[in-house]
This record gives structure tokens, C-alpha cells and sequence, in this order.
């Protein structure tokens, strides 16, 4: 079935969350070949008469605007705000996050390193400053609508609730109840009192304390969990983890006092005072064993602030070659019929995209079809490797070549396993992982593995068959481009003379190879006026 298209732009791709009001869809930006988040808002929160529609629009209208204004990197991204015909159908299109929700951290048997639960803290506080400021109250701060993305910058969701549910507006809830989660909801909101900032410092009380130990403020029913924050004392968080900080129990005491005003004054002054728990730039992270496996770091942004993003490891440009052994190749494993059938529609749905120049969505629908393929048929599968040549392929095309490098590497090795190292697709692999890394600057690495391709193709095919042509090409582009005259045009001199015994001179080809050769001699000659010219 193909994908609902919104406004002949956005398609809906794989709903990723449901809530009471609408739904949170993975989506595709046709116009800019990007992933998008689409919040979907249901028709029964919409309404059936004109007049609630009219009025729900302008609500929402309100909620893409004032979302819009939150200018921090810790909210994401409004794009796009639609409404559909006659108000049935209403989209926010938005910034697509990836990293992990804060629910994930939260281990009552492996509590996070006390500098972990104040970097998180803090970024939350940094971007509710930002928020109050405009103003919005977020009224519905949980885990569940905090995102730690893959480089640890913490992301605060959900703030429509805030703009749709503003007290200047009728509110959705005909019922009166009140808007927010139980377990993290401030008195005044259980009791529909007046909502000021301060009520998003009570949630940021009940997350830090959830951080700190595990648990959550308080357990029981919706009506229990709303009576306890009403009524009930929190207990200090040294009673259940001795080794917090007393100053750091003392401020989640502070922003859990019952009463509004007898909480810290904003959200600077609680970031003030986490600020001794933070790491210092420069500080190692935390060791092994002591956070949360497989998750992202929320303090690299303090320990290593505008630092640029880390270095990929590095394969050796011209590894070891791998010998085949007969025995390792992998068995023949039947296709399951449907299997095919979705391998088959991704390659077809990919190559119509290509055809768009939607580069990063073929790769994707190329993505989603490799791991079913994978644990069916196996990593050396001929199927699974072609599709995984496909999607590296489209990579490069896209211009995404730090992530197509690796592709193309570990696909190398992969060919090398099953058709030996000199094969002709292990060769492609490792020449494409060579333009791969001179994109990315990797110069040397990428000249090293240009010339020992080139070596493989000469032993077995000499040194005028075409992809040997195209090796010595770009050997020789890449030395002119960092400004190594003399060994490019060693180079591209003996590709002259082949080009012109098998193409002929007036061949494009080697026209293009004379005409690089006379811009060698013209910055030659310009380097060195009184050099003989001939």
C-alpha cells in the first residue's frame, strides 16, 4: 500500500507514538529529501460542528506559532503547519529527533552517575528558560516527552499541549480535568489552580529525583499520585541513595515545596545551582560500568562544549588482503517468497526515488528492508550484500559520504570472504571507499587505496582495461587537486598516451586527460617563469 502523502509533500511513513489527542508519525520531506515528525491530531479532537473546527484550527494554528518562537537546539524544529480540507485532517511537521527517551535511563538498580541526572537537569532547565520566556508553560514535563539525542543534547517535546491548552483559550478538557501526567503533575494543577513557570519546576523536581534514584516521587493510582503531591511529603533522596550530595537533595526538596511561590525563583537559579555537579570541560566521561549501556552521554555537551563531532574509526586503507577459504562460504539459504517479494518492492520503490533525486529516503527504504533480509538469509547472503551495495551506492550519490564509507569498507571485506580479495566487487568496494575518503579530505589513505586497487587490477587485467583507466583517472585528479604537479602529471602523461592508442585523440576521454595536462604546464610555468618551456 503506498504511503498517505500530505499535501502532495509529506508522506507518513511509520507511526512512531499514540496519545490522547493525535498521533506522532515518521515522515518524509519529498521537497528536501529529509525525515520529518508529523503530528497527526485525530478528528474527534477536532470536532464535528464548523464552529469547534474553526476554533480548534486557530488553537492550533497558535501551537505551530508559539512552538515556532522557542528558539533553542533543545526543541525541535517546527517546519510545516497544515490544515486539511474542511478541517478534518490537521499536521504539525516538525523536526525528526533520534536518540533515546529518559525513561530509558531510569534503572532503580543502576541508579546514573550523580554528573549524568545534573546534565540532564540542566539542559532541560536551559531550554525551559527559553520557553518562559516567550511565554509558555510546558505543563506535562516527564520522561516520556524528554529525548536524549545521539550526541547527548537533551530534547524537550510536546510543548503544544502548552500552546493549544494557554489559559486565553477554551479549553479542550470540557470535563475540567486537569492537563498533565499524575505521577508528575504540581499541586496547583491537580487542584486547576493558576499555572506559572513554577509548575514546570515541580516536574523537573519529580524527574531530577526519578534520575537520582530510580523511582518515581510517588506510587499509586491516578487519584492517590494526585492526592500525594497535594498533601503528602516527599522523602529526601539521601534516605534512599546515601551518596547524593546533600546541596543536590536540598535544591530537589526546594522545587517540590507545595506551594508555587516557595520554589526557586526561575529556572536560572536552579541551573545556578546544579552547576557544581556538572563536569568541567576537559573532564574523561564517566568509567565503564557506572551508566546506562548503549545510551548517549548528556554530559558531553559540558565536557567538551562546541566540540566537533567525534572521529569515525578509521579503516586501514590498504588492509592485509583476506584469503578465501572455500569452507567459509556461506550456505545457500532459499529466499522466503514474501522476502522476495518486499526485497523486490524496496528495489523498485528505491529506484523511483532515485529518479526524484530523493537520495536519503531510497536509502532508507533500502535500510528497512536489510535487517529482515539479514537475519533470514545471513550477512554474506549475495541478495543482502547487493542490497547493501545498492543502498551504499545511494549514499554516495546523496553526497553522504561519512556514512557510505564504512558501508563500502566493511563491504569490501564482506566480497573478500565469499569471492576472494581480488574479486571484482571486493576491487569496486574498495575504490568506491577510496572516493569516499578523498570527499572527506582523507587524502593519503585515499591515494593508498586508489594505488593498491590499481595493483589488483593491473596483476590480472593490465593497465588499459577500463576500470584500470579509471583508477590512474582518479589517482591523478586527486594529486592535481592537492597541488602535486610533478607526480599527476607523470601520471596522466602515460594515461594520455594508452587513451590515445585505445580511444583515439579526439576521444572526450582523453581530451579531458590532454586538457588537465596543459593546466599542469600552465601552473608549472607560472611557478617557474624562467623554466624551458616544450
Amino acid at each position: 500500500m503506498p504511503p498517505q502523502v500530505i499535501s502532495n509533500r509529506y508522506e507518513l511513513v511509520q507511526p512512531l507514538s499514540h496519545g490522547g489527542m493525535g498521533d506522532i508519525w515518521r515522515g518524509y520531506d519529498r521537497t528536501l529529501d529529509r525525515p520529518v515528525a508529523v503530528k497527526l491530531v485525530r478528528q474527534a479532537a477536532i470536532g464535528n460542528s464548523p464552529e469547534v473546527a474553526e476554533e480548534f484550527a486557530k488553537r492550533f494554528r497558535r501551537e505551530a506559532r508559539i512552538t515556532a518562537r522557542i528558539q533553542h537546539p533543545g526543541v525541535p524544529q517546527v517546519f510545516d503547519a497544515l490544515l486539511g480540507d474542511d478541517f478534518d485532517n490537521l499536521y504539525l511537521i516538525m523536526e525528526l529527533v533520534d536518540g533515546l527517551p529518559l525513561y530509558d535511563y531510569i534503572d532503580p538498580n543502576n541508579p546514573l552517575p550523580i554528573a549524568w541526572a545534573a546534565a540532564i537537569a540542566a539542559q532541560i532547565c536551559t531550554v525551559l528558560s527559553h520557553a518562559h520566556e516567550v511565554p509558555v508553560i510546558h505543563r506535562d514535563l516527564k520522561p516520556g516527552n524528554i529525548i536524549v539525542a545521539r550526541d547527548g543534547t537533551v530534547k524537550v517535546l510536546d510543548f503544544g499541549i502548552a500552546a493549544i491548552l494557554r489559559t486565553d483559550v477554551t479549553k479542550l478538557t470540557a470535563t475540567g480535568s486537569p492537563v498533565g501526567t499524575s505521577q508528575y503533575m504540581s499541586p496547583e494543577q491537580v487542584q486547576a489552580s493558576r499555572i506559572t513557570p513554577q509548575s514546570d519546576l515541580y516536574a523537573l523536581g519529580c524527574v531530577l529525583h526519578e534520575l537520582l534514584c530510580g523511582k518515581t516521587l510517588f506510587d499509586g493510582n491516578a487519584f492517590l499520585l494526585m492526592r500525594q503531591h497535594v498533601e503528602a511529603p516527599p522523602r529526601p533522596l539521601r534516605d534512599l541513595r546515601p551518596e547524593v550530595p546533600e546541596p543536590l537533595e536540598a535544591l530537589v526538596l526546594h522545587l517540590l515545596r507545595k506551594r508555587p511561590e516557595r520554589r526557586p525563583a526561575d529556572t536560572q537559579e536552579v541551573y545556578e545551582r546544579l552547576l557544581p555537579f556538572l563536569p568541567q570541560a576537559g573532564e574523561a566521561p564517566a568509567p565503564a560500568g557506572t551508566v546506562v549501556e548503549n545510551v548517549p552521554d548528556p554530559t558531553r555537551l559540558y565536557r567538551q562544549p562546541y566540540a566537533p563531532r567525534p572521529r569515525p574509526a578509521r579503516a586501514t586503507a590498504a588492509a592485509a588482503p583476506t584469503v578465501l577459504n572455500p569452507q567459509a562460504l556461506p550456505p545457500v539459504v532459499p529466499v522466503p517468497a514474501q522476502l522476495a517479494e518486499d526485497i523486490r518492492a524496496a528495489r523498485a520503490h528505491a529506484e523511483a526515488l532515485l529518479e526524484e533525486e530523493r537520495f536519503a529516503q531510497a536509502a532508507e527504504v533500502l535500510g528497512e528492508v536489510l535487517e529482515p533480509a539479514t537475519s533470514a538469509l545471513g550477512v554474506d547472503n549475495r541478495k543482502v550484500l547487493d542490497l547493501r551495495q545498492m543502498r551504499a551506492a545511494v549514499l554516495f550519490l546523496g553526497g553522504d559520504f561519512r556514512n557510505a564509507l564504512p558501508e563500502f569498507d566493511a563491504l569490501a571485506e564482506a566480497y573478500a570472504r565469499t569471492s576472494g580479495p581480488a574479486g571484482p566487487n571486493a576491487r569496486l568496494c574498495r575504490a568506491q571507499a577510496a572516493h569516499c575518503r578523498a570527499e572527506l579530505g582523507q587524502v593519503t589513505a585515499a591515494l593508498e587505496q586508489f594505488e593498491a586497487v590499481l595493483r589488483q587490477v593491473s596483476a590480472s587485467e593490465g593497465d588499459a582495461g577500463e576500470e584500470a583507466i579509471e583508477l590512474r583517472r582518479a589517482i591523478g585528479f586527486l594529486l592535481l587537486s592537492e597541488g602535486r604537479y610533478v607526480e599527476a602529471r607523470d601520471v596522466l602523461e602515460a594515461l594520455h598516451q594508452d587513451l590515445c592508442l585505445v580511444n583515439g585523440p579526439d576521444d572526450d576521454e582523453t581530451a579531458e586527460i590532454a586538457d588537465a595536462l596543459t593546466r599542469i604546464r600552465l601552473a608549472h610555468d607560472s611557478r617557474n617563469p624562467r623554466a624551458p618551456r616544450g
